[in-house]
Parts: C-alpha cells; structure tokens; sequence
C-alpha cells in the first residue's frame, strides 16, 4: 500500500510587501510549526522516500526543514515549480511523473486552493487545509499512474491547531 501525504507550507511573511508572492518566506510561526508538525510525522512513524516541493520559498523552507526534522538528507527533497499555485490536476500528474515505483511514502509540499480541490477529490472532507497542516491519504495501486478516488482511503488529518 502506497501513502501520500499533502503538506500546506507553514505560515508565510508577509513584512514585506515588495516581494513577489513566490518569494515570502516562513513567518516566525511557520518556522515554529514546521519542526513541530515534522516531529508529528515522526512520532506516527512516518518516514518519505521522496519529498516533492514547490518551488515557492515558504514550501522549500517548509520541505528542508520536515527533511531536517525527519533526520533525512536534503537530497530527498525534489522542487518542482509547476507544484506553486496547481490544480489538483497539475498536482496528480507531478506526483506521476515524480514518484517512480521505488516511492511507498511520498509527501507534497505546496499550496491551497489547490490542495483543498485535490483533498475533496481524492475523498477527504476538508474545508480548509490550515497552515502546516497534513493531509494523508492510504492508496491500493500499484503505480502512481493509478491514483484516483476510487483507490484511495484516509488516513489522518492533522494541523499544529489540533489537540494531540
């Protein structure tokens, strides 16, 4: 059984406002909820095999730190800049062409509205996938061509917000 997790960037800053949105990165809070929720991860057992990530400041900072965090060398860590601001569509077709067969455990790191759409369509209630919020799917494939909401299942919802 394959597993994915999608994993919202932690807050961003916004204190200055000349920066282009791809290049805010992490708040004070997001660089405190980032460790925290990869130490969630952690404590369930959950190590990636492959960490895909847009290419926005806040989700690489929110990637390296969950590698960091995870004990992992950052070479786990792909970037990809068609993952920043993606339809759900986009998001399901980088995970296929990312997650080659060695991949059991794959996290994305990118954004909302995206990953709200791509939530809801692969099954799970979600109103809003808060900050440095995980999102985890449980998947019966074989391949990572064959992801759809027929084959998938969820696994755990989890947020810095929410009482452990």
């Amino acid at each position: 059984m394959r597993k994915i997790i999608f994993l919202r960037h932690a807050k961003s800053s916004w204190d200055n406002a000349y920066l282009e949105d791809h290049d805010r990165p992490l708040s004070e809070r997001g660089l405190r909820d980032a460790p925290r929720m990869a130490k969630r991860l952690k404590e369930k057992n959950i190590i990636p095999d492959l960490i895909l990530s847009s290419t926005a400041k806040r989700a690489k900072q929110t990637a390296e730190i969950t590698a960091k965090s995870l004990g992992l060398s950052q070479s786990i860590i792909c970037f990809e800049k068609n993952l920043y601001h993606a339809s759900p569509k986009e998001i399901l077709n980088q995970i296929k062409i990312h997650a080659d067969q060695s991949i059991e455990t794959l996290i994305v790191v990118g954004h909302n509205p995206g990953f709200n759409d791509v939530i809801e369509y692969l099954g799970g209630s979600i109103e809003n996938l808060p900050t440095a919020g995980q999102f985890g799917f449980k998947l019966s494939i074989r391949e990572w061509s064959e992801i759809s909401p027929e084959k998938t299942e969820v696994w755990f919802f989890d947020y810095p917000k929410k009482e452990n």
